[in-house]
């Protein structure tokens, strides 16, 4: 019987975390595989992936490979993942229990009753560790909760709000056929993912129920300031994959509501490019960051004209360069400390 779920754990140096999070998984039992895709770590990682897979090995699978980074784990979980179903948990995060049984109920309950679904949004959850703290990102203003609906029902989300992985549970196939593939070595891969999905997915389930919680605050994270400021040329990189991935036209061939939602998408993540780019005034970031809008000018005019209309980006890239950086790094640190988004 086809699992309903794979669950991807892609895993580097994750001896002190990685039993929460696969504790958290084995609550589906039979119903869901675990791939931990060991990622070239130098601690007791690989050791505490095998005992899994020994102890589970109906349900865990564990997955040795060379170091390459988060997107490479994705992509090997994807590439082995034989559940109906797709969900991307890192190692140093975990899920809901009840909302993990919620999830499995609802997809049986549609496949028992014939209704298709693409994609399944459940709540993310914000889990700070610096002030133990957390903020819950829900959705019930921008969709239908609890049955299945298409973009031409939902609402446009706004400001800070977007649709990050950690909300999706995608269908495995629609992943595949649509050839998501993501970048090695490279950091912030996980827009790139949710950019995709979300475009080709053509019919919805919003659950309303807290899923997946996300942990921020240790120092090496990807989501620190220190190291968003140091990687503004991952952060570029994954950028430009967005550009590339759909043409004004493409966009253009969208239903309005699902045009908003990619639109807003692209407005938030270029509002971040800027952050990690103007944070510091060097000439190599001036460079980098014209050369990322002459690329696109170059290549697509159209929708290079689009997005230097978008709100944030109108706001972001008329100020003068270091007021760029007071602006948008200012920003964040609001939205870290009152509204509990970041790092």
């Amino acid at each position: 019987m086809q699992k309903l779920i794979t669950f991807a754990v892609p895993s580097y140096n994750s001896e002190n975390y990685l039993s929460t999070c696969i504790d958290s998984l084995l609550v589906g039992g039979d119903d869901v595989e675990i791939i931990i895709v060991n990622d070239g770590s130098k601690d007791n990682t690989a050791k505490i992936a095998d005992e899994y897979a020994s102890k589970y090995p109906t349900i865990v699978r564990a997955v040795h490979k060379e170091n390459g980074g988060h997107g490479s784990g994705v992509n090997k979980g994807l590439e082995l993942a034989t559940g109906l179903y797709y969900k991307v948990v890192d190692s140093d995060d975990w899920l809901d229990q009840d909302g993990l049984q919620t999830l499995i109920s609802t997809i049986k309950e549609n496949q028992n009753n014939n209704v298709d679904v693409d994609l399944y949004i459940a709540n993310f959850i914000y889990e700070h560790v610096q002030d133990n703290t957390r903020r819950v990102s829900e959705y019930t203003k921008n969709f239908p909760v609890k049955r299945v609906f298409t973009w031409e029902e939902s609402k446009p989300l706004h400001y800070w709000h977007m649709l990050l992985m950690h909300s999706l549970v995608v269908k495995t196939q629609l992943l595949k056929d649509v050839g998501v593939v993501l970048p090695e070595h490279t950091f912030y891969v996980d827009n790139v993912f949710a950019y995709k999905a979300i475009a080709h997915a053509k019919s919805i389930y919003y659950l309303g129920v807290d899923l997946y919680h996300y942990y921020i605050g240790r120092a090496d994270q990807s989501v620190t300031i220190e190291n968003i400021v140091k990687r503004y040329d991952q952060q570029i990189l994954c950028t430009k994959i967005l550009f590339e991935t759909y043409s004004y036209k493409t966009l253009q061939s969208f239903s309005k509501p699902l045009r908003k939602q990619l639109y807003h998408f692209l407005d938030s993540i270029l509002m971040n490019t800027y952050f990690f780019t103007t944070a510091k005034d060097t000439s190599e970031r001036r460079a980098a960051l014209s050369e990322m809008w002459e690329g696109l000018k170059n290549s697509d005019i159209e929708l290079y004209r689009k997005l230097r209309r978008l709100p944030k980006v109108v706001l972001l890239r008329t100020l003068p360069w270091k007021l760029k950086g007071w602006a948008s790094t200012n920003a964040y640190l609001f939205l870290c400390k009152y509204v509990k988004l970041g790092m």
